[in-house]
């Protein structure tokens, strides 16, 4: 059996700006399951982003099957960029 995890914040989302808002941390343990999840999450955080308007979405593959997806101010606006961690 696969399973995929989402560690989503557990504050409300009235926490708006609070570095937990900011980011979403993925756990898969199928590679079929890895395009569907970070959609997902790209997804989540866009409204953020637009909300915002200042900051883009990061996609970090922290190592197989973990993932970090974070609004980025390094990132432009309205773009997602994607990273391999050292």
């Amino acid at each position: 059996m696969s399973t995929a995890t989402m560690e989503r914040p557990t504050a409300s989302s009235t926490a708006f700006g609070s570095s937990d808002s900011r980011s979403i941390h993925l756990a898969f343990t199928s590679a079929d399951q890895v395009h569907d999840g970070l959609e997902s999450a790209v997804e989540t955080l866009i409204e953020t982003a637009a909300q915002e308007g200042t900051c883009g979405i990061r996609v970090t593959r922290i190592e197989p099957g973990r993932y970090t997806v974070a609004l980025d101010e390094s990132v432009p606006f309205g773009e997602t960029h994607e990273d391999i961690a050292a």
